[in-house]
């Protein structure tokens, strides 16, 4: 029989089976990861401000 994956909630940080991905990290100079939380925190877990979002409030770069 196949184990279930477990993954850390990032919120509760408790060991769980029953997870989701909240967000994914980005890296420049590798593979990036997943940010996991347990369904219950899920909805808590306050979500990363996006990227191109971020960019475009600075000024962004006009093409």
């Amino acid at each position: 029989m196949a184990r279930r994956p477990t993954r850390m909630c990032v919120e509760c940080e408790e060991l769980t089976t029953d997870f989701v991905v909240v967000s994914e990290v980005h890296a420049g100079s590798g593979p990036g990861f997943n940010v996991y939380a347990c369904r219950d925190c899920a909805p808590d877990v306050p979500r990363p401000p996006d990227v191109l979002e971020l960019f475009e409030r600075r000024g962004g770069a006009s093409c």
